[in-house]
């Protein structure tokens, strides 16, 4: 690996002067970002067989077959492309160049700032590569957000990014931490998010993709990944869109009997709500990588182990950066404009009605307590868990332990019902 980061236009380069890395580049959504690097860089006749963009949908189809959900910017899409580049590659092309050639093909399908505001921009990217001379290709495959509010500038941080992919996926394959690290490369932070990460075939795919995606969240390359329920990367758009959210945000270094008792406790006054569906409601446990931040290395298998024992109780499980409770609920606003609900012990409730707690916000606890009870969000209170037994007294917003002065904030959700205490829980 380089002691100093490359510059685009020095990764370009070093592809386009070597004589055996040779491939296709084909993109949907946003111009000939990537490719259009290589040609500024120059001598990109060394580097590139092709380069095209099938933005008319007949087109696409006709060229890469219909997929099931018709989907343009979608991960099937992304496959489809790589797989008839790369094999287009081969059959041009393997008998005609040095038997030491390595091919690749390069794609992307994006939905990028347009003339009509999007909700969401959004991509996929990917890299089906040779590691050596005739072997059987491997896969990277990525999704990615889209952050600046510009078409322009998205358009310029695709390219970047596709060009530290195409890079890292030749240079640094045996360094897989080093290689995401490098999709930053010459991208501020706040740019781009990387929320989902594949490594494919028979080299990368030794490479265990959770621990990648925990390494995505560890380097601030995301502000948070999701598993499903059987502890495998989701993209949290797609599990989250127009569904409720239950949730519950702990360390979980075990989960207990207590601990699902209470949420399905909960979560059963949060059912009878009349806009909520049952169908269209997932529970996630939320565990953040903020507190442990400072300290020297993160136990990522750790994580994993939790993240396996949670999926078994029935959990969405997501690892984020998030310090502050209301962090998690703007995150959860990105995908869902429907119900969320929260649980929290007394004593946790307790620590987010601080002062302290908003330090750093213009307009401290009243802006942060308003971005936590946004829109349609509650939050069950449940009495302290003291040695096994429930303790005394149970809750009442009279005793919670905050400064007087704050209690008539307390008060106020209380009565708008997003504060709902719990006094008929049992550990029997």
């Amino acid at each position: 690996m380089p002691d100093k980061k490359l510059t685009t236009i020095e990764k370009a380069l070093a592809l386009n002067f070597d004589p055996l890395k040779y491939g296709t580049i084909v993109e949907i959504g946003a111009g000939q970002e990537v490719s259009r690097w290589f040609f500024q860089a120059g001598g990109a006749a060394g580097s590139i067989a092709k380069t095209m963009s099938a933005y008319d949908m007949d087109v696409s189809d006709d060229i890469y077959g219909v997929t099931a959900d018709k989907r343009y910017v979608s991960k099937d899409r992304l496959e489809r492309m790589l797989k008839r580049e790369f094999e287009l590659n081969i059959s041009r092309l393997q008998d005609k160049r040095s038997e030491d050639s390595q091919y690749f093909a390069f794609a992307n399908t994006v939905a990028a700032q347009g003339f009509k505001k999007r909700e969401e921009c959004h991509g996929w990217l990917g890299i089906r590569l040779q590691l050596t001379p005739q072997s059987e290709p491997d896969d990277i495959i990525l999704h990615v957000r889209m952050l600046d509010d510009l078409p322009h500038n998205q358009q310029e941080a695709l390219g970047i990014l596709g060009v530290n992919l195409i890079y890292g996926a030749y240079f640094l394959n045996k360094e897989p931490e080093a290689l995401l690290s490098s999709l930053m490369d010459n991208l501020r932070w706040g740019r781009i998010e990387i929320d989902l990460v594949e490594f494919r075939g028979p080299t990368l795919g030794a490479i265990d993709d959770r621990l990648m995606a925990l390494h995505l969240v560890k380097e601030s390359l995301t502000r948070a990944v999701m598993f499903d329920l059987n502890g495998m990367i989701v993209i949290p758009a797609d599990t989250l869109y127009k569904q409720s959210v239950f949730g519950i945000r702990g360390a979980f270094h075990t989960v207990s009997d207590t601990d699902i008792g209470m949420f399905n406790h909960a979560k059963e006054k949060f059912l009878k709500k009349p806009n909520v569906d049952g169908n269209k409601t997932v529970s996630i446990a939320e565990m953040t990588m903020a507190d442990i931040a400072n300290e020297e290395g993160i136990d990522t298998a750790d994580f994993l182990r939790r993240v396996d024992a949670l999926s078994a109780q029935g959990f969405y499980v997501l690892i984020s950066e998030f310090f502050r409770y209301f962090r998690v609920r703007q995150y959860l606003g990105r995908y869902t404009r429907e119900p969320v609900a929260i649980v929290s012990y007394v004593n946790g409730f307790a620590e987010i009605i601080r002062e302290d707690y908003y330090q750093g916000l213009d307009g401290g606890i009243l802006e942060g307590l308003g971005q936590l009870f946004i829109g349609d969000t509650t939050f069950y209170i449940f009495p302290n868990i003291e040695d096994g037994k429930i303790a005394e007294p149970k809750v009442s917003l009279n005793d919670l332990p905050i400064a007087g002065e704050l209690r008539p904030l307390v008060t106020y959700l209380h009565q708008r019902g997003q504060i709902v205490p719990i006094d008929d829980f049992s550990l029997e």
